[in-house]
């Protein structure tokens, strides 16, 4: 971390040349880490309604509002790339679980699973338990979506991947252990180019999914194409393999990417099961590979167990596997599933078919590979955690100060300028967010002030559901929605689009 003493103070970079000016709150020599990635300056902040109108030496302004800032940083507020919030932020628009974290932008719509589009009545499969039930699902369009949010906003901005599952089952219905047909794919790309006209930042899949294992890689290149005529939107995938097959999934991945045209993202990218410990030296140097010539990129989230569906094929290969909540049997979220396999008398796989609809947590990961990943310098940071269930991940409240606080103070794999470059400016950069994920004038202002001292992820496996430490200040928007570890009751989130 640059360390700049506080008489040193970052030279007045605002839209005016009037240095005595005003605004509605000021945020006073905090040590400025503006999300490029480069040193962090002492520097005062100047908001005015929505967005940042001045930075440097501001003891001319006046403002409604002063904080100050001394030893604290201040960051732009984190994106969330990688999430299932799509009904969160209409079921629970707080979003204290984000907000207490420092995130003040959300990514919905991944795993190729969205709230909208989706037509209900047509079939619900797994894992769509995971986001809420089939009567959530209320929303044929982008645009219905979008209504229901704009008349009951949240705490946190949000932009939304359409889902080829949510796609897929819209217009297959039940008919989806099978390729789909030419017709279904037209269908499909009409569906998907509604959804990016309705302001979809992109698309998802979740291959490894029971909606889309059966669809074949031309009809992802299909719709993936359709990406390229919105000024290439993202394409986000949950690969069809992270285990023994990974390279394989790679290959897969770059090969859509490519044929259609348009930026991808592997989503939660990892080397899953004993088996292929130590293989992101390999994965990690195919995406290099395939940097050379696309646009390629990856989010990570700093834990080596997983969350998803319930399933019997997915705790293969695990070294435990804890239930996080079962619809049957809700007593059961918290406990290893071979200790409730026991007790029943039964095998894991018949455990987990008796438990659905269910989520588990899956350990099958390895440190050094989670290390590897997450330093690879265009890794962003996203936390694939699951609202609503009984004992949820503890990436759903723990994940950004998880990488500040263990892997940039305790374990110096990053510098705090790198993590805070992953978790804003390289992601809004990487998903084309407007005017977020930096500290600039004329940008929104979304930040975060926290003591880099004192930041860490306190939720556990055993407690998830635990604010984390060091966080004193979130802003959404120029609103102050958190602050010394209470909610403000503000929700001055927007939906985000292209």
């Amino acid at each position: 971390m640059a360390v700049i003493g506080p008489d040193k103070i970052m030279t007045i970079e605002n839209d005016n040349s009037d240095i005595n000016g005003r605004c509605h709150l000021k945020i006073n020599r905090a040590m400025v880490i503006d999300g490029s990635g480069g040193p962090g300056e002492v520097a005062d902040v100047a908001i005015e309604s929505d967005k940042i109108v001045a930075i440097g030496n501001l003891d001319n302004w006046r403002a409604d509002q002063t904080i100050d800032a001394r030893g604290k940083v201040l960051a732009p507020g984190f994106i969330d790339v990688h999430t299932h919030d799509d009904l969160a932020v209409l079921k629970t628009p707080d979003m204290s679980f984000k907000i207490s974290q420092g995130v003040t932008t959300v990514i919905a719509g991944n795993c190729g699973l969205s709230l909208a589009p989706f037509e209900k009545g047509r079939g619900f499969p797994p894992p769509f338990p995971i986001i809420g039930e089939e009567s959530d699902f209320a929303y044929p369009s982008v645009a219905d979506y979008r209504r229901k949010l704009a008349s009951a906003p949240a705490s946190v901005n949000l932009a939304l991947l359409a889902g080829h599952s949510s796609i897929r089952v819209s217009v297959m219905g039940e008919s989806l252990q099978r390729a789909a047909t030419p017709k279904e794919i037209s269908l499909m790309q009409s569906h998907l180019r509604s959804a990016l006209q309705n302001g979809c930042i992109g698309m998802s899949t979740g291959l490894d999914y029971p909606p889309a294992q059966n669809s074949l890689t031309e009809e992802i290149i299909a719709l993936a194409s359709i990406l390229a005529e919105f000024n290439n939107r993202i394409y986000a995938s949950h690969m069809r393999d992270e285990g023994g097959q990974v390279m394989e999934a790679i290959e897969e991945t770059l090969t859509i990417g490519r044929k259609a045209s348009t930026p991808i993202v592997i989503s939660h990218h990892k080397c899953a099961g004993p088996k292929n410990y130590g293989r992101s030296v390999e994965t990690l140097a195919a995406i290099e590979t395939g940097r050379q010539t696309q646009s390629v990129a990856l989010d990570v989230y700093p834990y080596i167990a997983s969350s998803t569906t319930l399933l019997p094929y997915f705790i293969r290969d695990c070294e435990k596997v804890l239930i996080a909540y079962s619809e049957p049997y809700p007593e059961m979220a918290g406990r290893l599933l071979n200790e409730v396999a026991a007790q029943w008398q039964c095998s894991e796989a018949e455990a987990a078919e008796k438990l659905y609809p269910a989520g588990g947590i899956y350990f099958k990961m390895h440190e050094e590979d989670l290390q590897r990943i997450l330093s690879y310098p265009p890794t962003m940071i996203g936390s694939d955690g699951l609202p609503g269930s009984g004992k949820p991940h503890p990436r759903l409240w723990g994940t950004f100060p998880r990488v500040l606080g263990r892997y940039v103070r305790e374990k110096n794999l990053l510098s705090l300028e790198q993590a805070i470059h992953k978790m804003s400016g390289l992601s809004a950069t990487t998903f084309g967010i407007k005017q977020r994920g930096f500290i600039r004038t004329g940008y929104f202002a979304d930040l975060v002030i926290f003591d880099s001292e004192l930041i860490a992820d306190t939720a556990t496996f055993e407690e998830p559901e635990v604010p984390a430490a060091g966080i004193e200040m979130v802003i959404v928007n120029g609103v102050p929605t958190w602050q010394n570890g209470v909610h403000t009751g503000e929700r001055s989130g927007l939906f985000i689009s292209p």
